[in-house]
């Protein structure tokens, strides 16, 4: 695919908001987030690759959650703090196209793999003896290639759908990122079969896998409602915990690329809490509601401690 097609070599960003004050207030809130988040998953990351305790499934699955979330953090969050501090924002075309592959790339892995850890608390509560059986090493290696191979293939199919597009006159993106609804908007074409076929690929896509984890959740407490009242209270807690995450990715995602790439005001912070903001968190909240992780993360604070002291 030749990026050099267009005649735009470009694009202004117009940022988060035209208020110096509150660009100020919102570059401390994000930095401070990030530099307070982003290493809490880094600790998550290092905590369960160096407990021997915590390789079941469902850890493997909450590491590689971790990993993704933190790099998904990186490629929208580093150059809107930088952008902050100039009045003029731009990003190169090349660079524009690179970082929408790598948001689609990343947030669609991160879909698929919360649809896998979904199926892996399935197994997990509703076929116990079961679960050592189905849910093997090889078969969580083999679960995570797929997500991986299908975040690439739907991130390719976006971008060769933009970077076929003419790009000839206004060069303004209404937003603090590069991503598919503004970029859209500039070309020098009737784009309506490209909307539709991006609605479809994206929208479409983020609605059936949110309708689907409900569902699944949904038949998980299905199947313990007859429980033991300790059965019963785990399951929930462990569903309540995946349906916070699936709330917090799929709600803003569903509202971006669902409907008609229109203009609306909330479109900006919506965009915010989904690229910066609530990937950072997911991690934090599976590990928050989870006992073993949290033990194990105070043990390697701990020595880590004692190593610094001695």
């Amino acid at each position: 695919m030749e990026l050099e097609n267009s005649t735009v070599t470009e694009f202004i960003l117009l940022g988060l908001t035209q208020s110096q004050e509150i660009q100020l207030l919102v570059f401390v809130l994000i930095f401070s987030f990030y530099m307070v988040i982003l290493p809490g998953n880094l600790l998550i990351i290092i905590t369960i690759r160096s407990d021997p305790a915590l390789t079941a499934p469902l850890y493997f699955f909450l590491g590689n959650l971790a990993f993704l979330d933190a790099s998904y953090s990186f490629i929208v969050a580093p150059k809107m703090l930088v952008d902050f501090l100039y009045e003029k924002k731009t990003i190169s075309y090349q660079g524009c196209i690179t970082q929408l592959f790598f948001l689609h790339f990343l947030g669609v892995g991160e879909m698929f793999l919360l649809v896998v850890m979904a199926f892996d608390r399935y197994i997990a509560i509703c076929q116990p003896l079961r679960y050592a059986v189905i849910m093997n090493r090889q078969v969580c290696y083999a679960l995570l290639l797929a997500l991986w191979i299908g975040g690439f293939t739907h991130s390719i199919v976006q971008v060769a759908l933009i970077v076929r597009l003419p790009f000839c006159g206004p060069n303004q993106l209404d937003n603090f990122f590069c991503d598919v609804p503004q970029i859209i908007k500039l070309a020098c074409t009737d784009t309506f079969v490209v909307e539709l076929l991006m609605v479809s690929n994206s929208g479409l896509l983020t609605l059936l896998c949110f309708l689907g984890l409900l569902t699944s959740y949904a038949v998980i407490l299905f199947r313990v409602r007859g429980s033991s009242s300790e059965g019963k209270s785990k399951a929930l807690s462990t569903c309540t915990t995946h349906v916070i995450i699936v709330f917090l990715m799929f709600g803003p995602a569903i509202f971006i690329y669902t409907r008609p790439f229109r203009t609306f005001p909330a479109d900006k912070v919506v965009a915010l809490f989904h690229t910066v903001i609530f990937p950072l968190l997911n991690p934090v909240i599976y590990t928050l509601r989870n006992q073993e992780v949290k033990s194990s993360m105070k043990k390697l604070v701990n020595r880590q401690v004692l190593c610094g002291v001695e």
